[in-house]
């Protein structure tokens, strides 16, 4: 009995030891982030703005106010100890791996701090969160905006933070994250732009929320769709197609994007941006549409050809995006060895209704330059970023002046084949003959 209740006691302190283990890893995966203090200089009268000025920061994040002592604080040479901040993160949508990455790496995420300063919006859809027109105690404190990005590139944070005034640890009361930085899709294919939210319940600014996006491109803009979470209502103007999980919205945050069908004119900088009464926070993505070519080759098929005849052979490339593209052709005779034929005559590129691509090439083949040997295939060849493609057309030469050994034996084959079969009739037709010369000799006798 005595073994046992030691065993159990052993196993206790294991399970605790491991326990302890667990939580100190946990919290120190929460990352140090070096970061740019970014900010603009007071202006010398007239009210304009000076310079922007930048410093080292320091950010030390926690998910519980607990964790990280006073040693924390301690700055590094290179770094004014006011730039040190201490910052708790219950989501711990700042402790991602992609913030975090091994000691000693070359690759470091993006980090810029910023002041914020709160205020009303007076967009219809984000107007009612603040009808009351009173500000809450709330806002008076030091607040700032934080945008980073992971060391892959396929995240993308904005958080606002507040500080007690006069103090350096600051509470996230909002942050908005998206996985999908970069994203390329097919023409025509359903897509996903990723973006979720998350806001602090203690707050007194967690009343309500509103949720835009937009698209920009080569600075021309609109409004893609915009949604009152407080009175539950979509804006009039809506980009076909366009929609959001509103059961996942308001359950856990998830403002994604959704495009049923995806065109040519979305490609360009989605941007995500949530409201709280007096805040806000976005992150943009990137999207481009890639839609490899389709190629068709004209005459097909080509026509019979003799040596020193010049051929002239078209081909097509329609239905891409983005426009970058290169056309060439190749030549693939009868041994299966690949010749190039250069890019032949190339067309500008033609813009279609649903806004994709075309270009042709045209290849003037001239027999009597080229050794084609008995023909082959002609091949038009398509590279663009979304895949290369290839279209190929049979070359036929008759008459050609060099026949193969196989060919020349076949004819020396054939020749003695119609020599016996010669010999062998004309024998058959002198033997009739003489025979019918015998009988008509007896007949006179």
């Amino acid at each position: 009995m005595t073994d046992f209740s030691t065993i159990y006691k052993l196993s206790l302190v294991a399970l605790t030891c491991f326990i302890q283990a667990c939580s100190s890893s946990s919290s120190s995966s929460c990352p140090v982030l070096e970061c740019w203090f970014v900010q603009e200089k007071a202006g010398r009268g007239g009210g304009l703005t000076g310079a922007t000025t930048q410093e080292k920061s320091l950010l030390h994040i926690r998910t519980d106010p607990d964790q990280h002592s006073a040693e924390a604080l301690k700055a590094p040479a290179d770094i004014h100890p006011d730039r040190v901040y201490l910052i708790t993160d219950p989501a711990a949508t700042l402790c991602h791996r992609s913030l975090n990455p091994p000691r000693g790496s070359i690759k470091k995420p993006q980090c810029e701090i910023n002041p914020f300063l709160p205020h009303p919006s007076s967009l219809k859809w984000v107007a009612p969160l603040t009808e009351s027109a009173l500000s809450p105690i709330f806002l008076q404190a030091d607040w700032f905006s934080a945008a980073l990005q992971g060391v892959d590139g396929q995240l993308g944070i904005s958080s606002i933070t507040r500080a007690p005034t006069g103090t350096k640890e600051q509470s996230v009361i909002l942050s908005v994250t998206s996985k999908t930085i970069s994203v390329q899709a097919r023409l025509g294919r359903p897509v996903v732009l990723d973006c979720g939210f998350w806001l602090d319940p203690s707050s007194p600014l967690s009343s309500g929320f509103a949720v835009e996006w937009r698209y920009q491109f080569r600075g021309n803009g609109r409004l893609v769709l915009a949604y009152d979470g407080k009175t539950d209502r979509l804006a009039d103007t809506q980009d076909e197609g366009a929609s959001l999980d509103f059961e996942g919205l308001h359950q856990n945050g998830n403002a994604s994007l959704i495009l049923q069908e995806s065109k040519v004119l979305h490609s360009g900088t989605f941007i995500c941006t949530v409201y709280l009464p007096y805040l806000l926070a976005q992150v943009a993505m990137e999207l481009e549409i890639v839609e490899p070519p389709s190629l068709s080759i004209h005459p097909s098929p080509l026509p019979l050809t003799v040596p020193g005849q010049t051929l002239t052979i078209q081909c097509e490339a329609s239905g891409f995006a983005p426009l970058t593209l290169e056309l060439s052709w190749e030549f693939i005779g009868a041994d299966g060895k690949s010749r190039p034929l250069g890019s032949g005559r190339v067309t500008g590129h033609r813009q279609a209704w649903d806004g994709t691509f075309s270009q042709s090439t045209r290849l003037e083949l001239d027999t009597s330059k080229l050794d084609l040997g008995r023909g082959g295939e002609v091949t038009c060849v398509a590279v663009h970023p979304g895949g290369t493609r290839r279209a190929s057309v049979t070359l036929n030469l008759i008459g050609f002046s060099s026949p193969s050994i196989e060919d020349s034996m076949a004819m020396v084959g054939v020749a003695l084949v119609l020599y016996g079969l010669i010999k062998f009739i004309s024998w058959t037709f002198s033997s009739s003959g003489s025979d019918e010369a015998d009988k008509q000799d007896k007949k006179e006798k």
